[in-house]
């Protein structure tokens, strides 16, 4: 059997593949275009990093954690919609070489852990260490850089 191409008169080969790569091309553009609305968190590090991050809601202070992020990697804390101006972010490298965090005082536990409240953490069997505030304006999205001298974080939106 002998297949041979049949032209048509109105539509090429070289047509059909040119309208296929710019329909590829849309979709792309169409998601590079898609508003996240994520706090992330990226280490610049070369070791692990265990993130929590702290925050207001309608039930009070929260804290969250802990996020393993691998060495020149980034997790997303917060997904989706970022309902507080105002996130905390505490850090640790965990081979015990720093820290990022800041002055202002919530709990964590030492495994996976939500936590409401922010008063009386060793009596309620938590640890408190100071978390660093960012003010994050209501952006659409937040990215916190952790670098290789813990005590000075960098943010940015």
């Amino acid at each position: 059997m002998i297949f041979r191409e049949l032209p048509h008169p109105h539509f090429s080969i070289s047509k059909f593949a040119a309208l296929i790569s710019l329909a590829v091309g849309a979709l792309t553009l169409a998601g590079a275009g898609e508003a996240r609305a994520d706090f992330r968190v990226c280490n610049g590090t070369q070791s692990l990093v265990g993130g929590a991050i702290g925050y207001r809601t309608e039930e009070g202070w929260v804290t969250e954690g802990w996020w393993q992020i691998p060495a020149n990697s980034c997790a997303t804390l917060i997904e989706g919609q970022m309902r507080s101006r105002y996130y905390y972010l505490y850090a640790e490298d965990a081979s015990g070489g720093g820290r990022w965090g800041g002055d202002i005082n919530m709990c964590v536990a030492d495994n996976e852990f939500r936590i409401v409240g922010v008063e009386d953490c060793f009596a309620r069997g938590f640890q408190r260490v100071g978390f660093k505030e960012y003010d994050t304006g209501r952006q659409g999205s937040w990215m916190v850089q952790l670098s290789d001298a813990p005590e000075a974080p960098e943010s940015q939106n």
